[in-house]
């Protein structure tokens, strides 16, 4: 890249990102997460408030007026695109996806040391996990293809000569997904509370552990046991993807790809145990608390001058703090949800059984929450992306024709895109969370199959989704300061 072209970057990263200076260099989230604080949002969010929460009721009372059956004849619904097409070529996609990830390791190590130009904090935290989130939510789990642990992992088996693929270990049973909880809590904590999560060669040290410690596992366990319940990635991709509108079956010498409605999917998804209810609410807590913690609500309660912030390390025990009491409240309050309405109900299934089913419709609120939090990060960081994987190495290469790409920054400036962001965010919160409802109400008649009763058990959930929007349209509105 040229002079010029680096110092108009540096000069657009000084004006879009003020929280990077303040944090002295640290990075911190000066990549992943300040490009959704450019702008305070002055319109009248009360408005929106209210009417959010009236979509989510008018939607359950829509539910409940509809026959029986009528939701789950529609969930069964498929339109399906080809047949006798089996997918092929697993190890092959999954061994380019790893050499990927070793390019993106030396990068971090031997590359910038800014992460605007270094491509590795760029892919993991824009690409990876704001990109490919939405993507596995919409689309279906690409990620079960792209993940970089099964090629090398196949090549291990025939190397150690087990070609039948048996794990060496069963992965008992009863540990459930307890070891994605703890990892993802590591990851979120890393993300939201580290002081430099952003700092490249800090991140390739982090990843090059974490790729090792959970290859090896699944050379223990099996990489499908440990992908569905350690890897906390794959375990969260695998979920969030069981509300994506595709769907492809290998069964029974039968192949057939169809799509079908949204959330369509969890209409026979099994009840997930503690650890698996734990898990999804984790994900959506540390997202929301990601939202929070910059509040000013937040850095006063917790004595910081919003605008004298003083930097991650100094918030350090704080967040921590902060970041397990998000966790435990929304836990608390969801188990609290669903046993109220077993009790209203007269309900006889366990509080673990009920909320085990119900925490499925959490999938689109977690998604829709995750859309509109990072969304302007992946409109500007992923230009930068784009940028940086054209020069790695920051030698002045141009791989992919886009090293001297122009990042424009205007996509969230000014009145007109902020309203346009802020509608996209909102709309993404309120149709979430219809969406859940509709969820609910399939597994609340899973549940209770008699219409009256089925209802009566949704009340409390459907009132906690309702103040969840409210919630959550305030972190998008509210000033941050950090």
């Amino acid at each position: 890249m040229s002079d010029d072209g680096r110092r108009r970057r540096s000069t657009v990263g000084r004006l879009l990102f003020p929280a990077a200076a303040m944090l002295g260099g640290l990075g911190g989230k000066a990549s992943a997460h300040v490009s959704d604080r450019g702008f305070v949002m002055l319109l009248p969010t009360g408005h929106y408030f209210a009417g959010g929460a009236l979509a989510v009721a008018a939607s359950f009372l829509a539910l409940v007026l509809l026959p029986p059956d009528a939701v789950e004849r529609q969930a069964e619904r498929r339109l399906t695109l080809f047949t006798g097409l089996a997918p092929r070529g697993r190890t092959a996609v999954s061994l380019f996806s790893f050499a990927v990830f070793v390019t993106l390791i030396l990068a971090g190590w031997w590359g910038s040391r800014d992460p605007l130009s270094n491509p590795l904090p760029l892919t993991v935290w824009t690409l990876l996990w704001v990109g490919l989130t939405i993507v596995q939510g919409v689309l279906g789990n690409a990620w079960s293809w792209l993940n970089p642990w099964y090629g090398p992992y196949r090549i291990v088996l025939r190397l150690l000569g087990r070609r039948d693929g048996a794990p060496f270990l069963p992965l008992p049973a009863a540990i459930g997904y307890w070891p994605a909880v703890l990892l993802f809590l590591a990851f979120a904590w890393f993300e939201l509370i580290d002081p430099a999560p952003d700092d490249p060669a800090r991140l390739a040290d982090v990843a090059t552990v974490y790729f090792t410690a959970n290859l090896l596992a699944m050379l223990a366990f099996g990489h499908a046991n440990w992908s569905r319940h350690g890897e906390c990635l794959s375990a969260f991709f695998s979920l969030i993807a069981r509300f994506s509108v595709t769907e492809w079956s290998d069964k029974d010498g039968r192949s057939w790809f169809a799509l079908c409605l949204p959330g369509a999917k969890l209409n026979y998804a099994a009840p997930l145990t503690l650890s698996g209810i734990l898990f999804l609410l984790l994900t959506l807590a540390s997202v929301s608390f990601d939202g929070l913690s910059r509040t000013f609500l937040w850095l006063g309660a917790n004595g910081i001058n919003p605008l004298e912030f003083p930097g991650r390390t100094a918030m350090t025990g704080i967040n921590t703090a902060g970041l397990l009491l998000s966790f435990a409240t929304l836990s608390a309050v969801f188990l609290a949800t669903v046993a109220l309405g077993e009790w209203l109900a007269r309900g006889k299934h366990r509080l673990v059984v009920a909320a085990g089913l119900l925490v499925w419709s959490i999938v689109p609120i977690a998604l829709a929450y995750h859309f509109a939090h990072y969304l302007t990060v992946l409109l500007i960081n992923g230009q930068y992306a784009m940028v940086a994987l054209s020069d790695p190495f920051a030698r002045g290469w141009n791989l992919f024709g886009t090293a001297q790409m122009q990042i424009f920054t205007g996509v969230t400036m000014g009145p007109e895109a902020a309203r346009l962001i802020w509608n996209l965010q909102a709309g993404a919160i309120v149709l979430g969370h219809m969406l859940a409802v509709l969820a609910a109400h399939m597994m609340a008649y899973r549940l209770h199959p008699e219409g009256r009763i089925a209802t009566i058990s949704q009340l409390p959930l459907t009132l906690l989704m309702m103040g969840y929007t409210v919630f959550g349209l305030w972190l998008l509105s509210t000033p941050t300061g950090a």
